[in-house]
């Protein structure tokens, strides 16, 4: 397997970004949501480095060249705890090479490393059997279908959630 790395965005990792809102195929069918604000990310940029307490985005590197990247969000649970989403976006280069199985692992170690969550969820269509087989082998288990979870391609599409607990990943240093 080619060598995998999660790095903070820069202007290339922008650039590469960028490409999933302005290029449908790139997107792919299951990320392409239609024309939108292009520039939304590179102001976030200038403003926060794309990483804050509540969301974060980091650039995928394959062999050290940007092939994508991760994100996060935060899903306030009550009053007292939260956990986070998360996602994935790949180059059509890159998909298929088991890239994205080993760029969510190593953010699930990273948000587990950094943060005091005890659960990572990540959602997809019930459609994209390729992610479903990424976030299992990246650790993560299946707990139910969402029904009419997202609008795309003009229909509502059902969606599948997947979760790690804190307790189902060993710690990489310890």
């Amino acid at each position: 397997m080619d060598h995998v790395t999660l790095r903070p965005v820069d202007e290339d990792g922008l650039t590469v970004m960028e490409r999933f809102l302005i290029d449908p195929e790139e997107a792919s069918p299951f990320q392409w949501y239609g024309w939108w604000d292009t520039g939304r990310w590179r102001r976030q940029w200038a403003e926060t480095g794309l990483i804050t307490d509540e969301a974060g985005h980091l650039i995928v590197e394959l062999d050290g060249e940007a092939v994508g990247f991760v994100a996060w969000r935060k899903i306030v649970a009550t009053r007292t705890s939260y956990y986070w989403n998360m996602g994935i976006a790949l180059l059509r280069e890159a998909r298929g090479k088991g890239v994205g199985t080993r760029a969510q692992r190593l953010l699930v170690e990273y948000l587990f490393a950094h943060t005091q969550v005890v659960r990572i969820e990540a959602d997809t269509e019930v459609e994209n059997i390729a992610e479903q087989r990424a976030l299992g082998k990246a650790g993560f288990t299946r707990e139910g279908v969402l029904r009419s979870a997202g609008f795309r391609d003009g229909r509502w599409r059902d969606g599948v959630r997947y979760s790690v607990l804190r307790d189902d990943v060993t710690p990489a240093h310890s």
